[in-house]
Formats: structure tokens, C-alpha cells, sequence
């Protein structure tokens, strides 16, 4: 219980400031918007990429991989108000008071994936008038799985931080040297199927668990259950999310003020 009502003053913590001064937040909101006006002309009109859909709508092929992009984009970079708390001495306060390391750490999390839900959410109204076909047992259990892989995430980004503590320019670099490349060979995109990629790029695409997530993604929000593009998705995200949060709890734990 004490582990829950820590978690629950973290997640507070965390929240609570985006809430009470909502202009960055709001910001953060338009992002579903803007991708929808960027990508919506160039759709328009065409056939489903990768030919692994069974609608006509492109649609249906490019939204669960813009989902994980979000969950990409927003959860990678969250280390970084770890950061700036690091810099104001507000990490070392909190650090010294009785809540628990891991309820800290899960806080932060829940934090991030709350947001990434809201993005995803409106982004999946904002297609309903189009002809977008939401199936909503696969959208929930595509977006369980979008929570778990972002939970991972969110965890590797802040363990990432405390693990630039000292020098806060390693953060940027190795952040923005993994996710590119994540985003890049996952698919999400430009399908990297064998045969039309070059062989190194497609092995590449093939031990990247970003691949694994988007094509399970694909396959849920189509209504296919029973594809192994599904299983290979879960465990791809069950085991980011499980180290990302086993070597984010350790880096809380060895944390010192």
C-alpha cells in the first residue's frame, strides 16, 4: 500500500504543475493535430503501404505506426525534466524524503504514458469522420500495448538521465543517436519488408523491438488477433518495458543526494 500511495503523490507531483499551468501542455496536444495536416494530403488518395492491410484506406496502415512514433517521440525525450529537476536541486529534495525510490520512478512513467494516451485518443477521433475503420477491441488492445512499450521507454529515458547526471550533454547525444535510428527501421514510415529493402537494412529493421511493436500495432488495429506479428509485438514491448523499469528502479535506488 505504501508503494501505491507513493506512487500515486509522484504521479501527483509530476501532474499536477502541467495541469495548474496548462500553455505546455496544450502545446504538447497540438502534435496529434499537426501530424494529421502534414500527413492528410499526402494520404489522400492512396493505397495502403505494405500491402499488409485489408482496407482500402491508408489509414488504416499509417495511424498505428504514427501511434508508436508518438509514443517514440513524447516518452524518449521525458529524462529530460528529470534534467532540469537535477540542475535545481529538485530531485536532491525529493530524494531525501520518505517516498519510495521505484514509486518515484513509476510516478514519472505513468506521467508520460497519460499524456501519450490523450495524444493517441485524439488522434483516433479526429479520423473517425474519415474512412478510417476503428475496430475498438483491437484500438484497446492496441493501445495496452502502446502503454507497455512507452512505460519502457519512459523508464530507459530516465535512466538515461541519472545516468548523465554529470555531464547533461551525453543525454542529448545518445538520445537522439538511439531514437532516430529506432524510428527510422521500424517501419513506420516506409514499410522495410525482405525484397525491397537492401539485405543489411532489413536485419537491421529485424533486431530493432520498435519493428515488432509497429507491426503488431498494424495487425490490432485491423482486427487480426491471431497473427504472430501480434505475439512477437507483446513480447518485443513486455521486455522493453521490463528493462527499462528494472534499470530505472536500480538508478533510483543509487541515486544519491
Amino acid at each position: 500500500m505504501k508503494v501505491l500511495n507513493d506512487t500515486r503523490t509522484a504521479f501527483a507531483r509530476e501532474m499536477g504543475p502541467e495541469l495548474r499551468q496548462p500553455a505546455g501542455l496544450l502545446f504538447t496536444m497540438l502534435l496529434p493535430f499537426l501530424l494529421l495536416a502534414l500527413f492528410a494530403p499526402l494520404l489522400s488518395g492512396m493505397s495502403p503501404a505494405g500491402g499488409d492491410t485489408g482496407t482500402g484506406s491508408p489509414w488504416q496502415w499509417f495511424v498505428p505506426g504514427m501511434l508508436v512514433l508518438l509514443a517514440l517521440s513524447a516518452t524518449a525525450g521525458a529524462g529530460a525534466s528529470l534534467l532540469n529537476e537535477m540542475s535545481s536541486g529538485a530531485f536532491e529534495r525529493m530524494l531525501v524524503t520518505p517516498l519510495n525510490r521505484a514509486a518515484m520512478l513509476v510516478g514519472r512513467v505513468l506521467k508520460e504514458v497519460v499524456i501519450l494516451l490523450t495524444q493517441a485518443l485524439l488522434i483516433l477521433a479526429l479520423l473517425l469522420p474519415t474512412d478510417f475503420r476503428l475496430r475498438p477491441l483491437g484500438a484497446l488492445t492496441g493501445l495496452a500495448l502502446l502503454t507497455v512499450f512507452g512505460i519502457g521507454i519512459g523508464a530507459l529515458s530516465f535512466t538515461l538521465a541519472l545516468r548523465s547526471r554529470k555531464q547533461q550533454t551525453l543525454f542529448y547525444g545518445v538520445q537522439q543517436m538511439i531514437f532516430f535510428p529506432l524510428l527510422l527501421l521500424s517501419g513506420v514510415l516506409l514499410p522495410i519488408s525482405q525484397g525491397s529493402a537492401p539485405a543489411w537494412l532489413y536485419v537491421l529493421s529485424r533486431i530493432n523491438p520498435a519493428t515488432y511493436v509497429v507491426e503488431a500495432e498494424r495487425a490490432l488495429f485491423d482486427g487480426r488477433f491471431a497473427e504472430m506479428s501480434v505475439l512477437y509485438g507483446v513480447l518485443a514491448a513486455t521486455a522493453v518495458a521490463v528493462l527499462g523499469v528494472a534499470a530505472g528502479i536500480r538508478g533510483m535506488r543509487n541515486a544519491s543526494v
